[in-house]
């Protein structure tokens, strides 16, 4: 029998009976607790390449996964994409190519990659060839690279965000060399230090040598710079061809880089994750610090560094400037939860069901790390489900058997002292790397996806450190859990075991797959929710263990990467994938590409679309932040698929039509409960009680945060629910900041929806528990309602007589109502107009004319108000038609009806939305009320600053609220400024409507201001 040790602890589980560890039973093996892994690699199984291509400078374990990752493993490279520059290294030098000029949607992607003709090459005058090229030296996301033929040497400086390539020469000058014709140079001349330079492609670059140096070539294909005695020379890219641009850009030109490091810090207080970014940098002339640098999208909407005004393109998105030595970004974390609470809308024997056919399984899953984890993952998620419904002995024998399994990884020797062939560890010395096997997908050999795979161990041994904090010990399992994070994501710099931060990219803000980066392409990452997936189980496994470095690592990368899988994947607010690319959905972000119709197996849409969902669990409510683009991605999905006939995944589509229409989900799942077989690593027990739980409780509520890590905030119309598990061993005190306060339980979720302390909520209902008990009240579904001033999308009626849906082209995609003739009319249930609407918008098309009457609780109701139905000239002509209405307030049904001549189709309608206007500054610049004073203030041609000042006493924080031309609300936190709060929002144009509203605390309560409107 194999590990007896392991398999007696299992069974002990519960009653927590540890075996004392043991010495290591053969020579390689490292013990560590009770478990151990092999510093031998087993016989018969495959390694890692042993060469890398580093130079001596370059100590400790080698980065791999990441951008620049091909250097280290091939003579040269691969291309390479930092942004918002691309090169390769070759055998005359490093090839440098601007995407910005060709980022280009075609449909099912989005090109950006190097082309065979490029902008130029870098080299050496000294010589031709060279005969590799090496990593000399890395930092956090910059790299410098040697090339060398004899006593001639070149290194390149180049990383993430820098405009700017700095080089170093031993032997020879700088030569810049284009592919077939002179560049136009609109600056400078043969007898000046700088160049300014277009390329055939139409690319502008700065050239720009040392003071005093000189050039030759001019008006041919190869220049050369002759460096009057100097050593050093660096290129960058230029967002226009501008001498003014020039000019600022050589401010910081002999500046070059020598370091980049991240730093993060999670203020539990706030629920705030702040990264910084520092630049080091040397004068090689003059006395310059700092540089340029160039912000993604996920940072530059979080940050306050002032912006210049120069953007580049990418295939990320618009990056934007700044300058200095240093930028900051500070990100709201909204929580994970172990499992969702016990609150669904099911049938508790209905899941006591599925919880039964899971415990009954047969077989054994694949003994790979990636399948054997998967597995893990799926029990860990049936095992707070069966608690739930009180089938303890199911919930044991799930933890029984992931403690078995993991103690198995765990153990490098078997029953008999020798090293084991499977299910074990190897740590690889040459790279710094862990490997398991049996291995998959090139996890060993290209060291592939280890953050997919590990991930799925370390969430399995959070579950188990839940409930069993003996097993979780340094002394027992522990350390072999934190083995596997540092292979992942070290985040002890001075533990040269492993590479820093080996799977996440901390410019990028997202984790890459491939090892080598080895593709024409870059580097590229396909499962982004497998990827939370394991930042998720870092956050739970040091909450679970008291370990708050660990907790707080697993935070920054889980906050980080899902903004950029909100920005990079989905694109959430429609601002970053390119004109022409046609998917609502990136199933794979590479460095030069974004794709959306295939992944690495199929062009299946049900596998395209659901790759990025997997697993689904209580970590991750992070899908349902944007309601409104879930809708898209789904419409989307059964466009793609002709109709909702799943042939795989079809569990995971349900979960995830669950975030914007339950109900339907809830159909579905209904009408092939018996039939369909979920996917892998899922569970019909945790779809079930996924989709009922979100049709009780709704999706997350971005506005509210917690002073406690392991929460969520729920809304489903007007009502909030509070949830939190208390992973410690005390009561616990949870405070929200819209002022809810819950009291929690060790080892529990908290009964109740929480009190507000002191006095009243201002902002959800002082006086009532909404039924949101996870422990007693587990059926209670919330009143449904509808934000009349979100988005009422027309195809969602509740009630309706004489109409028809089709499919729309007006933006966004989806459908329209329409065939409406006099009198035929749409009815929205439970409409809440809240404190008082004054206006409504309608986007209406039609070939006719007529009236869209709005009349309340009946087709014979009170009349609030109309929508002129215009002539649009065409069915699907859209226009937004506006009206004011009579001041509505409170819940209501709401009655759309439509007016016209008889017997004719009258129009069509995609959407409406109300407003408050009753208090509105126009293109005022002060909004003065009792308490606080509002300032918007234009800043440069496309941004609009918010300030909030408390006239009558400070604020602890001060949220603000917006939505631009009915998109999706944003909820972000306003950044203190003296006793001031200020919000500055980008990318605004001329006519662009702002509604928005503070939420603001006084006096230990939360208040909402009025909506306000503002036109740019």
């Amino acid at each position: 029998m194999k590990k007896i040790a392991a398999i007696i602890l299992a069974i002990c589980l519960t009653a927590s009976v540890m075996l004392p560890s043991t010495a290591s039973a053969f020579p390689g093996e490292v013990a560590l607790g009770a478990g151990s892994y092999s510093t031998v690699k087993p016989a018969g199984v495959n390694d890692v390449q042993p060469d890398i291509y580093k130079t001596d400078n370059v100590t400790g374990a080698t980065p791999t996964n990441d951008w620049w990752s091909s250097t280290a493993w091939v003579q040269y490279s691969d291309a390479q994409y930092p942004h918002p520059l691309a090169m390769i290294n070759q055998a005359d030098g490093l090839r440098i190519y601007n995407p910005s000029n060709s980022i280009e949607g075609l449909g099912g992607f989005t090109k950006g990659w190097m082309n065979d003709i490029d902008d130029f090459v870098l080299g050496h005058s000294g010589t031709s060839a060279f005969e590799d090229t090496k990593v000399d030296q890395f930092s956090d996301w910059f790299v410098t690279n040697e090339y060398k033929n004899g006593s001639n040497s070149l290194h390149v400086t180049y990383g993430h965000g820098s405009p700017y390539v700095y080089a170093t020469y031993e032997g020879g000058n700088p030569t810049i060399t284009l592919p077939s014709i002179p560049p136009t140079i609109w600056y400078g001349d043969a007898n000046s230090n700088v160049l300014g330079i277009t390329t055939e492609k139409g690319s502008h670059y700065a050239l720009f040598g040392p003071e005093g140096s000189t050039w030759t070539g001019i008006g041919t294909k190869e220049l050369t710079n002759n460096l009057n005695g100097k050593d050093y020379f660096s290129v960058a890219v230029l967002p226009d061809n501008s001498v003014e641009t020039l000019e600022k850009f050589k401010q910081y030109a002999y500046s070059h880089i020598v370091d980049t490091k991240v730093d993060w810090a999670f203020d539990e207080a706030t629920s705030q994750v702040k990264t910084t970014y520092n630049f080091e940098t040397v004068s090689k002339e003059g006395s310059t610090e700092g540089t340029l640098f160039a912000l993604y999208p996920h940072q530059w909407k979080h940050t306050n560094k002032e912006l210049l005004t120069y953007t580049y393109p990418s295939v990320r998105g618009e990056m934007k400037v700044a300058e200095g030595v240093s930028f900051t970004t500070n990100m709201d974390f909204n929580g994970v939860l172990p499992s969702l609470p016990d609150l669904g809308s099911y049938d508790k024997a209905t899941l006591a069901s599925y919880i039964d056919e899971a415990q009954n399984e047969g077989g054994q899953p694949d003994p790979d790390t990636y399948w054997y984890g998967k597995h893990l993952g799926k029990l860990a998620t049936l095992a707070p489900i069966a608690e739930q419904v009180g089938d303890m002995q199911a919930a044991n024998e799930f933890r029984q058997e992931m403690a078995s399994g993991l103690e198995d990884w765990f153990t490098a020797s078997d029953a008999n002292g020798n090293l084991e062939g499977e299910r074990l560890f190897y740590y690889n010395q040459n790279w710094g790397t862990l490997l398991g096997y049996p291995d998959s997908f090139g996890s060993v050999e290209e060291m592939n996806d280890h953050h997919f795979h590990y991930g799925y161990f370390i969430k399995a041994a959070a579950e188990l450190a839940r409930v069993d904090k003996d097993w979780a010990s340094q002394n027992q399992w522990g350390q072999m859990v934190e083995l596997l994070i540092k292979d992942i994501a070290n985040w002890d710099r001075n533990d040269e075991s492993f590479p820093f931060m080996r799977n996440f990219d901390m410019y990028a803000g997202h984790s890459w797959a491939s090892g080598h980066a080895k593709f024409f392409d870059g580097n590229n990452n396909e499962s982004s929710s497998e990827a939370m997936n394991a930042w998720a189980g870092i956050i739970l496994w040091g909450e679970a263990t008291g370990n708050k470095e660990l907790r707080d690592l697993g935070i920054y990368l889980y906050t980080t990467e899902m903004n950029a899988i909100n920005e990079y994947w989905f694109d959430v607010h429609d601002e970053n994938h390119a004109p022409g690319f046609t998917k609502e959905t990136a199933s794979m972000v590479w460095g030069g590409k974004t794709v959306g119709d295939a992944v690495w197996w199929t062009a299946n849409p049900e596998e395209v679309h659901g790759i990025n969902w997997l697993p689904i669990t209580g970590a991750s409510l992070y899908l349902t932040q944007y309601p409104e683009y879930t809708k898209r991605n789904y419409d989307a999905l059964v466009s793609e698929n002709n109709g909702t006939n799943w042939d795989v995944w079809e569990d995971l589509i349900w979960m995830y039509r669950a975030i914007e229409n339950p109900e339907d989900a809830i159909q579905q799942f209904n009408a092939r409960a018996d039939v369909f077989s979920p996917e892998a690593g899922n569970s019909k027990a945790n779809t079930y009680h996924w989709i009922h739980n979100l049709n009780a409780v709704g999706t997350t509520d971005l506005s509210v945060t917690a002073d406690y890590p392991v929460y969520a905030v729920f809304k489903k119309g007007n009502v909030k629910t509070y949830v939190v598990y208390n992973m410690t061993d005390e009561v616990k005190t949870v405070t929200f900041s819209d002022g809810k306060v819950v009291t929690v339980e060790p080892h529990e979720f908290n009964i109740g929806n929480g009190e507000v302390d002191p006095g009243t909520d201002p902002g959800t209902d002082p006086g009532t528990d909404p039924g949101t008990d996870p422990g007693t009240d587990p059926g209670t579904d919330p009143v449904d309602t509808k934000d009349a001033f979100g988005k009422l999308e027309a195809e969602d009626f509740d009630l309706m007589s004489g109409i028809q849906t089709e499919a729309t082209t007006d933006t966004g995609g989806g459908s329209n109502v329409g065939w409406a003739s006099n009198g035929d009319y749409i009815a929205f249930e439970n409409v809440d107009f809240g404190e008082g609407a004054t206006g409504v918008e309608g986007r209406v098309a039609s070939e006719t004319s007529g009236t869209i009457e709005l009349r309340l609780d009946s087709p014979e109701g009170t009349l609030i108000g109309e929508i002129d139905l215009i002539n649009t000239g065409g069915w699907q002509q859209w226009e937004t038609s506006s009206a004011t209405i009579s001041s509505t307030s409170g819940v209501h049904d709401l009655y759309v009806v439509f007016k016209g001549a008889p017997s004719t189709d009258i129009g069509n309608l995609n959407w409406i939305t109300f407003t408050n206007d009753s208090v509105n500054p126009g293109n005022g610049d002060v909004i003065e009320e009792g308490d606080y004073r509002i300032e918007i203030e234009k800043v440069g041609t496309d941004s609009l600053k918010f300030t909030f000042n408390p006239t009558q006493e400070p604020a602890a924080f001060v949220d603000f609220h917006y939505v631009k031309n009915n998109d999706v609300q944003q909820n972000v936190r306003a950044v203190k400024v003296g006793d001031a709060w200020e919000y500055t929002v980008q990318g605004v144009s001329v006519g662009d409507d702002i509604n928005f509203f503070f939420t603001y605390e006084k006096g230990s309560l939360a208040y909402d201001t009025p909506k306000y409107n503002y036109t740019f």
